[in-house]
């Protein structure tokens, strides 16, 4: 009894943490900012946070890894995870935030791909399954919300090499397993400010916030999705099963839909909401598999 309630806890504790980072695309379609600029600022008003977090936490402000490698697989993690960001951005002044986000969640189809390619690791059935119900899902959602037609495909296009880095991202901090999950948040948020400083500067455009309103969304996007919501799932997804953590990610993608719904009046018909909930049945089951595989090499 004791057990469940605990296990019931998580999951709601992994479950606020997705809705948290489903606020992530709202912040910034509201950001005046280039795509590389937004990631640059979500990262550099993270670490202050996250030094305070650590000296709560752990009473010291130094964050000690355990291996010194931790860090290099750091940094590579985060080359690709800036890739992604700066991406994924661009391409929501171009695309739909549906679109974007359940695009980009399709990165598990990746992570089992690339882990065949470099790692050996066999394709089970249940991913085949996946890739196929998940890519019904995006191919339906993207051919019935007109972009298609209107020339607005490159977005989504973007979206799917987004979701590539996102995997790589993934794949590589699946390896720092033994390493404490806040050093890992820490030193991925410093290398991905760092590396986002020099598309910055080649993008062009507004480098600085030009309004309180500006400011206080990217310190939103900065606490809620990158700190909240990343330190909650983290906290989570190791005290539950595959199944609940996959169901609890889930939200992630709904709540980002259903916010651009009622903000941007980005108004699904009954087509699109049918591949939406295909699409997200394949992302479900593909993290079902990816997290079963992960557990058995532990």
């Amino acid at each position: 009894m004791k057990a469940n309630f605990h296990r019931t806890n998580y999951f709601l504790i992994l479950s606020l943490g997705a809705m948290l980072i489903g606020f992530a695309p709202i912040f910034v379609k509201w950001s005046l900012l280039s795509s590389s600029a937004i990631a640059f600022y979500r990262m550099s008003l993270t670490i202050p946070f996250l030094f305070g977090l650590n000296y709560l936490l752990n009473g010291r402000l130094k964050f000690r890894v355990k291996n010194k490698r931790t860090i290099i697989y750091a940094a590579f993690a985060s080359l690709a995870f800036t890739t992604d960001l700066t991406l994924w951005h661009y391409s929501m002044g171009i695309t739909s935030v549906s679109n974007a986000t359940i695009i980009v969640n399709s990165a598990p189809i990746f992570v089992a791909i690339l882990s065949f390619i470099f790692f050996k690791e066999k394709l089970s059935k249940g991913f085949v399954v996946s890739f196929l119900v998940t890519y019904l899902g995006i191919v339906g959602l993207i051919y019935y919300s007109n972009n298609y037609i209107n020339g607005k495909i490159l977005g989504d296009i973007l979206c799917m090499i987004a979701a590539f880095f996102y995997a790589v991202y993934l794949l590589v901090i699946a390896r720092l397993g033994k390493e404490n999950s806040l050093n890992i948040i820490f030193y991925t948020t410093l290398f991905c400010c760092l590396f986002s400083i020099v598309p910055m500067i080649i993008e062009g455009g507004d480098i600085f916030p030009s309004s309180k309103f500006e400011w206080i969304n990217l310190l939103l996007l900065a606490v809620l999705c990158q700190l909240g919501g990343q330190y909650l799932i983290t906290h989570a997804i190791g005290k539950i099963s595959a199944s609940e953590g996959s169901i609890g990610l889930l939200m992630q993608p709904i709540t980002a839909t259903i916010l651009a719904a009622f903000l941007f009046n980005e108004i699904l018909n009954i087509t699109q909401i049918i591949f939406v909930f295909v699409a997200l049945f394949g992302i479900y089951l593909a993290r079902i598999n990816l997290s079963n595989k992960q557990q058995k090499q532990t």
